[in-house]
């Protein structure tokens, strides 16, 4: 099921805002749908000094391949420049960002039907400040989706510093999935070599490989750069919204670790693979260098005997071919044990 089937609206693809999903939280933590109209006046409240409850927060997800999205949040949302330069400046790579008292952050995840293809990755934008969690995508992801299930299911988010926690762990949690799944793949090869079945191929592992070398180029700036945004976190983030946060961060480089990790056994598969493909070529190529000068006598003295000139060896002689036979089956003998002789010295 697509995070495009929301709870409040059933439109793919989001609302008439673009809006997919979103959910007022209150001091209990549990959330409750929201739509993009009561989204608009809770905001607006806020931003007026309306708001009746100032323990609540909000998180909302965006479709920005909806034309009126962005309209809806430069309407409503009162983000800062910064975060619309983000959407625009064709930068994928991961990072979290401090301005002023929100935090801006670009996650790269993967799209809802992932198989694997290192072009099923694209960009979640997120921004964070005290009462506000927005997060837009251009394409369905699994993290998004997993996070809407659970609050959806019940689960409870104290703070939107919470909720990015819980984010940053289940994109983790995805890419757990994502290693596990390489693994077996991995592995299957690696049976297949050692039985060996010539069924592995390098291209398989390739493709895995290109996979997971995206994806940690996509994701391995994230543990740095929130490490040094803990270090100056805003006012109101709470201590032990920090500490969770270092948690997950921890959690992110353990995972990027195993993915480095089962890309270096990757290569060496395809080193094993490139070697024994090389090995059975060069056998190939051997015994067709046997094989040629085996038959390289007999072209000779048939290239001899097949001249029509004058004074050819034996063409009287009652027993001519058989001597000329003798010949042949001499030179090919000695030939042959000569490639045998050569054989087992290079073993």
């Amino acid at each position: 099921m697509l995070d495009a089937s929301v709870s409040v609206a059933g439109n793919y693809g989001g609302d008439e805002a673009g809006l997919i999903c979103g959910f007022l939280f209150g001091a209990e933590g549990q959330g409750r749908p929201l739509d993009s109209s009561a989204a608009a006046q809770w905001l607006d409240a806020g931003a007026t000094g309306g708001q009746a409850d100032g323990r609540q927060f909000a998180w909302l997800h965006f479709n920005l391949a909806h034309v009126a999205a962005e309209r809806w949040l430069s309407r409503h949302a009162g983000l800062a420049p910064e975060f619309y330069e983000m959407l625009h400046d064709g930068v994928a790579s991961t990072r979290i960002e401090r301005v002023e008292q929100s935090l801006f952050a670009v996650i790269n995840d993967v799209h809802f039907d992932f198989a694997l293809d290192a072009s099923d990755i694209s960009t979640l934008w997120i921004s964070v400040d005290r009462r506000l969690v927005l997060t837009a995508r251009r394409q369905p992801l699994r993290t998004a989706d997993r996070l809407r299930t659970a609050i959806a299911r019940g689960d409870q988010i104290r703070s939107t510093t919470d909720l990015l926690e819980r984010l940053m762990r289940t994109q983790a949690d995805v890419l757990v999935a994502i290693v596990r799944s390489a693994t077996e793949r991995v592995d299957r090869v690696e049976d297949d070599l050692l039985a060996d079945r010539r069924v592995a191929r390098r291209a398989r592992l390739g493709s895995l490989r290109r996979v997971l070398v995206r994806l940690q180029r996509l994701l391995a700036p994230e543990p740095a750069t929130l490490f040094r945004l803990l270090q100056n976190p805003p006012g109101w983030m709470a201590p032990t919204d920090v500490q969770e946060l270092r948690a997950a961060a921890e959690e992110f480089s353990v995972v990027l670790h195993d993915m480095q990790l089962l890309q270096e056994r990757i290569k060496l598969l395809q080193e094993e693979i490139a070697a024994s493909v090389n090995e059975d070529n060069n056998r190939s190529l051997y015994v067709l260098t046997v094989v040629t000068v085996l038959a390289l006598p007999i072209n000779i003295l048939a290239g001899l005997f097949g001249m029509n000139v004058g004074g050819i060896p034996l063409a009287e002689s009652g027993h001519g071919f058989w001597i000329v036979v003798a010949l042949v089956g001499a030179f090919t003998i000695v030939a042959g044990w000569l490639a045998l002789r050569r054989q087992r010295k290079d073993r």
